[in-house]
């Protein structure tokens, strides 16, 4: 069976639930690659009839918002042993630096940070957690997250279905080329907030270093 035929056949409601799922768990502060799921399935929905765009830009903005919610009052309850025990279980994502350089945006931007961090790869899996770690208050995190997770997960499903519909005739194998590309753009983005985490743990090392001398 061709490609094409073959995902002709994958129910629609099945690509709804699994990028409604993958994006709540990922914003809960599950590392998965939610972003590139939702971009996949954006592009599926510029070559197939049968899924809905409206319908996938929903779901996504949903699990966007409730797995934020479900991670904000996780990390209010938690508190700051939950950090210690993520960087333990996964040291790659919430490591010391990692949450540094989260902690860095959030004393910045404050409510903002749940906003613009819907938009950087790493800093998704740490908003809802750590706005609660942070009592950030409920009701500014609760506009900055349902902002954000509209205008990310239903601009992201927008776009790339346009782009998708424009550039059809390029993408009946998009199996191939699609998932390359978003593939490409998570790693991408990741590499961009590693680089920038380690930057925020050199500065904290430096900001520490005179603290420590004095003590001695």
């Amino acid at each position: 069976m061709h490609i094409q035929e073959w995902l002709e056949t994958v129910p629609a409601v099945s690509v709804y639930l699994l990028v409604g799922v993958v994006i709540g768990l990922e914003s809960l502060g599950i590392p998965l690659p939610g972003e590139i799921v939702l971009v996949s399935a954006a592009i599926l929905a510029a070559t197939q009839d049968h899924i809905n765009p409206f319908v996938l830009g929903t779901c996504a903005s949903v699990g966007a918002i409730v797995g934020d919610s479900i991670g904000y009052l996780i990390g209010r309850k938690g508190g700051q042993p939950l950090l210690v025990w993520a960087g333990r279980k996964f040291p790659k994502h919430f490591g010391p630096d990692h949450v540094a350089m989260a902690e860095a945006k959030f004393d910045k931007w404050g409510m903002w940070a749940v906003f613009f961090g819907r938009f950087i790869a790493l800093l998704r899996i740490f908003a809802g957690p750590l706005a609660g770690v942070l009592k950030m208050p409920y009701w500014k995190f609760l506009i900055a997250n349902v902002l954000g997770g509209i205008i990310w997960a239903g601009g992201t499903t927008a776009l790339i279905y346009t782009v998708g519909m424009v550039a059809e005739p390029w993408l009946k194998r998009f199996s191939t080329w699609g998932l390359v590309a978003a593939v490409l753009f998570g790693i991408g983005s990741f590499l961009v907030m590693k680089r920038r985490a380690k930057k925020a743990a050199a500065a904290r090392k430096a900001a520490e270093a005179p603290v420590a001398a004095t003590v001695d």
